[in-house]
C-alpha cells in the first residue's frame, strides 16, 4: 500500500543539514539568572553547574520571580483555584478576570479590555472577528497577526517595513481603483514595538493618515505594554488612545504571566465576547495567571521597574556601540547585528562559555544576511551584571574576529 503519511524523519534531517534545527534546553527558573540544561530530547534534562546571566527574555521589568507577583498568583490559586475550568461564556469567568481586565483598561486609557488566553488568541481572534474588506499591514508584523489576516480571508496589502510613505502609497492606490471605498472596511495593524529590530512604528503618522483614507488603527502593543508611560506602551507615551481604535498585547512579557488582552470600546469588546472564536470557544485564562498579571500591571505603573530598565538599556547600548558593534533599534530590544549566520553562533557560542545567554536569532527568523543576537536587559539586572555582559562581548566578539 502506498504511504500517505509524513516524512518527519526527512524534514527534521534537512533542518540538520541547513542548521536550522532547534532543540529545547531548560533553565531552573525565569529570572536575569539561572542554571541550564544541554539540549534534551525526551531525555530528562541535567542542569548545568554553572550559572548563567540571562540577557535575552522578553521578562523585561523582571517581574516573573517577584514576590508580590508570586502572591498574588498563590493567593488567585488558594481562593478561585488553578485554571477557568471554562469557557467564560459557560462558567469560567470570575472576579479575578474583571479586575485584570479594570486595571488593563485604566493603564490603556480605554473604556474596556479583554483578557484571551493567549497572546495569539486575542490577535487572530480580534482580526477575524472584526472581518475587514482590506488589511493594510507592516510587512515586519508578528506572525499571530500575518495568521490572523489568512484566517480572516480578507485581502492584505503589505506595506514596507516602519515605512509611512509606503503606507500612503498603498492606501492612495487603493483608493483610487476601487469604487467600492465607502463601503469598505479598512484596518491598518502594525506592532508598536518589533521585537526582532527593535524599531517602533511611526504611530502618529500611521493615524493621521488613517484618519484620511477613513481607516481604523489596531496597535500590537505585546513588546511596549508596561514599558512606557503609567505602565502603559507607546499609544500612551505618544498620547493616541482617542486615534488608535484597537490595542492589542501579551500579558507573558513585561507583565510576567500569560494571556493576552485587547482594549478598545465597550462597542469593541461585546462584539469580541459574541464573536471571537479564540474567546468563545476556548477555556478562559487561568486565574492565576490573571492575578499575577494584575499585579505585574500595579507594579509597572507604581514602582521604578521601568526607570531601572531604561537606565539598563542606555549602559548596554552605549557600551556595546562604543566596542564597535552595530546595534540597531530604538527600544528596549538591542539586536547586534553580526550578517553571517555562523558567526552570530560562534559569537553566541562565546557569550555562552563567559556566563552570558543571548542566543542566535538566524533565518528564517530574519532575512539572510542579517543575522544577530537579541540582547534585552531586565530592571533586575544591576550594574556588575550589565558589565559582565559587556566584558563578554568584549572577550567573544575579539576572539569571533568581529571587534
Amino acid at each position: 500500500m502506498e504511504d500517505r503519511g509524513f516524512d518527519l524523519e526527512g524534514r527534521l534531517a534537512s533542518l540538520e543539514d541547513a542548521d536550522l534545527k532547534r532543540t529545547l534546553a531548560p533553565v531552573d527558573r525565569v529570572a536575569e539568572r539561572g542554571y541550564f540544561a544541554q539540549p534534551t530530547g525526551s531525555e530528562l534534562p541535567v542542569l548545568d553547574g554553572e550559572e548563567t546571566l540571562v540577557f535575552a527574555s522578553n521578562n523585561y521589568l523582571g517581574l516573573t520571580d517577584d514576590e508580590r507577583v508570586e502572591n498574588a498568583a498563590r493567593q488567585a490559586a488558594t481562593t478561585v483555584g488553578t485554571g477557568a475550568g471554562a469557557s467564560r461564556l459557560v462558567t469560567g469567568d470570575t472576579m479575578v478576570h474583571h479586575d485584570l481586565e479594570r486595571q488593563l483598561a485604566e493603564t490603556k486609557r480605554t473604556e474596556r479590555a479583554l483578557a484571551f488566553a493567549s497572546g495569539y488568541a486575542a490577535s487572530v481572534g480580534t482580526i477575524t472577528a472584526l472581518e475587514p474588506d482590506v488589511i493594510f499591514s507592516d510587512e515586519l508584523n508578528h506572525a499571530s497577526i500575518v495568521d490572523g489576516c489568512r484566517l480572516a480571508g480578507c485581502e492584505t496589502v503589505v506595506y514596507d517595513h516602519c515605512d509611512a510613505a509606503s503606507l500612503e502609497a498603498a492606501l492612495e492606490q487603493r483608493a483610487e481603483h476601487t469604487d467600492s471605498r465607502a463601503t469598505e472596511s479598512w484596518l491598518i495593524v502594525t506592532d508598536s514595538v518589533f521585537s526582532m529590530d527593535g524599531t517602533v512604528a511611526p504611530l502618529s503618522t500611521i493615524c493621521a493618515l488613517a484618519e484620511q483614507y477613513g481607516a481604523w488603527v489596531m496597535v500590537d502593543e505585546s513588546h511596549a505594554t508596561g514599558l512606557y508611560a503609567n505602565g502603559g506602551g507607546v499609544v500612551q507615551a505618544e498620547g493616541l488612545e482617542d486615534r488608535v481604535h484597537i490595542q492589542l498585547g501579551t500579558l507573558s512579557k513585561a507583565l510576567a504571566s500569560q494571556g493576552g488582552y485587547v482594549a478598545g470600546s465597550e462597542a469593541l469588546i461585546e462584539c469580541l465576547i459574541n464573536d471571537a472564536r479564540p474567546f468563545v470557544f476556548s477555556t478562559g485564562l487561568a486565574p492565576t495567571a490573571a492575578a499575577a498579571a494584575s499585579e505585574a500591571v500595579h507594579l509597572a505603573r507604581h514602582t521604578d521597574a521601568r526607570e531601572r530598565l531604561w537606565e539598563n538599556v542606555g549602559h548596554l547600548r552605549d557600551g556595546l556601540e562604543a566596542m564597535g558593534y552595530d546595534v540597531i533599534g530604538d527600544s528596549q530590544i538591542l539586536p547586534v547585528l553580526v550578517g553571517d549566520r555562523q558567526d552570530a553562533l560562534v559569537l553566541a557560542d562565546g557569550l555562552r562559555e563567559r556566563g552570558v545567554c543571548v542566543p542566535a536569532i538566524r533565518p528564517p527568523s530574519v532575512p539572510d544576511g542579517t543575522s544577530r543576537l537579541r540582547v534585552t536587559p531586565m530592571a533586575t539586572h544591576d550594574h556588575s551584571d550589565v558589565v559582565a555582559c559587556l566584558e563578554a562581548f568584549q572577550a567573544a566578539g575579539q576572539e569571533v574576529g568581529l571587534l
